[in-house]
């Protein structure tokens, strides 16, 4: 029974999360991850069961929103990039000590090597800080049958799950077996007032409840199918790998035969005896694990100074970065087998605006206002518009995380700093920014935001924004006063109006927003 469907990485956890029953796919727009919602969205059963398959303001409220509908006993899928971790933490940590009804799955697509993020750091640290279990595809079969495995463990150990892909492994294809598609479950909220009442005399019960699930989490591990010791007559070398890992050691052999043992971990937590038992079978150990070192630091303390173990600390494999084929064949000392070589003497292509990108007016108007500002900083965030950093505009200073630019512009404004502004896109205001605003008119404080309001959510594929059509609204709302909020068009005809409005807010001693706004040229 079933079918073959060839299948993103994120596709393939879509596809598991629908089979699985669920009823709802919350998510902010991120890459590596952003395919995982969009294939839920656009998917006919969803469309027949009517299932919740809306964005949301930020990964908070997305974890937030899949966590009520665990609470009504429903299954839920949330997903997002791993820095969208940081913003949903305190949600996803105190999930744990709630814990759950329905199944609850969050899916993180980590990005090494920042290909679009600002940092590359290791979700799995997450899952172990949260104490929870978690799973780690090395393809896109495994990723589909993970993520239907996830939810019945999440709902057999009334905990979250955390499925954690990798940039390749989410954009890359394979062919998937699907199963018959489970029911959804029947609504059945928890009764239990006190356990998700997280007061401090709940909490230290529900924080002893989720302490004493840790021996049957760690069995869940070692009952898995997805852990495997495979071992072979030469012990010369061992090798424990994780995730994508696997696949890049079996790449460099033909036919995929390995003469090494091998010991998959796909299902945390880590298990010390079986990593013991391995690494004392084996005179050496090579560690492949994507992100950071989390394996092999544990198995550093398992064995200590005695045990020669290669990996990403003793620079046998680079400390940061993505691993790939060629890396592994250099650190098994076999570079005459490489399958994966890099291109060279290709000619430079940075990133750039769109041709007709509205943002290009708009850096043309503010670099040309600016000039008559000595000490300027202009505080920007992360969307299309970051590319304002480059030439020909290098008309912008700073890009952190999501929202930091009105908070950032405040704090150097509460300085001294004379002239600061803060540039954000429609998209990243409602996620992050509306806060900041409010702290700045709270306090008065001098600076002028603008924000670029294109209509859309451009730089992750071009997904609606919470605040489509309401921007000015928020703002009132806020406390913006109508004299110093103002509606701009940045194109040629309006760039010395644009001036003109720009400088005057830039003279005036308190908050003003300046709403940029024409649609994304992709829509």
């Amino acid at each position: 029974m079933g079918y073959k469907k060839l299948l993103l990485g994120d596709e393939a956890v879509a596809q598991g999360a629908l089979d699985a029953g669920i009823s709802g796919g919350y998510a902010y727009p991120g890459t590596p991850s952003t395919e995982i919602l969009e294939y839920i969205q656009e998917a006919p059963l969803a469309r027949q069961r009517d299932i919740h398959r809306q964005w949301s303001s930020n990964e908070k409220t997305a974890y937030e929103e899949a966590l009520g509908m665990a609470y009504a006993g429903k299954r839920a899928l949330v997903c997002m990039k791993h820095v969208g971790v940081n913003v949903a933490a305190d949600a996803f940590v105190n999930s744990a000590i709630t814990g759950i009804r329905g199944g609850l799955v969050l899916a993180v697509a980590d990005d090494p090597s920042m290909h679009s993020s600002q940092n590359e750091q290791d979700s799995r640290y997450y899952a172990k800080f949260a104490r929870i279990p978690l799973l780690e595809p090395s393809n896109q079969p495994e990723a589909y049958r993970m993520t239907r495995y996830a939810f019945g463990l999440s709902e057999q150990l009334k905990l979250p799950v955390m499925i954690r892909l990798v940039t390749r492994l989410a954009h890359s294809r394979g062919d998937v077996h699907i199963q018959e598609e489970s029911l959804e479950n029947d609504l059945n909220p928890v009764s239990d007032k006190r356990r998700f009442n997280l007061l401090p005399l709940n909490a230290r019960v529900n924080y002893q409840r989720l302490l004493s699930k840790q021996d049957v989490i760690r069995k869940t591990a070692e009952k898995s199918v997805y852990n495997k010791i495979e071992k072979t007559e030469d012990k010369s070398l061992g090798v424990i790998c994780s995730g994508l890992g696997f696949n890049y050691l079996l790449e460099n052999f033909e036919g995929h035969n390995c003469p090494y043992s091998i010991y998959r971990i796909n299902h945390y937590p880590l298990l010390e005896d079986k990593l013991r038992e391995f690494g004392s079978s084996c005179e050496k150990l090579l560690l492949l694990e994507e992100g950071d070192a989390l394996i092999e630091e544990k198995v550093r303390d398992l064995f200590g100074p005695e045990k020669t173990i290669m990996g990403r600390l003793d620079g046998t494999l680079p400390r940061a970065g993505e691993l790939n084929p060629d890396l592994v064949a250099e650190a098994l000392e076999i570079k005459e087998k490489q399958v994966y070589e890099n291109p060279e003497n290709l000619p430079s292509r940075p990133p750039a605006l769109c041709a007709g990108c509205p943002h290009s007016d708009t850096f043309e108007f503010l670099n040309e206002t600016l000039e008559n500002y000595p000490g300027n900083r202009v505080f920007s965030d992360i969307g299309c518009y970051t590319l304002g950093a480059l030439e020909p505009y290098e008309a912008i200073d700073t890009c952190v995380d999501m929202g930091a630019s009105i908070t950032m512009a405040k704090g150097a404004a509460d300085s001294g700093l004379e002239t600061a502004l803060a540039v954000l896109g429609d998209s990243t205001f409602t996620h992050s920014g509306m806060t900041g605003l409010l702290d700045a008119v709270y306090e008065d404080s001098a600076i002028t935001v603008l924000i670029l309001d294109n209509a859309t959510t451009a730089m992750t594929g071009g997904q609606d924004s919470t605040g489509k059509g309401q921007l000015e609204n928020i703002c009132r709302g806020l406390g913006v006063s109508d004299e110093h909020l103002h509606v701009l068009k940045p194109i040629k005809p309006e760039h010395e109006k644009n001036c003109t409005v720009l400088k005057n807010e830039l003279e005036f001693d308190g908050v003003s927003v300046l709403i940029v706004r024409r649609p994304c040229i992709q829509i």
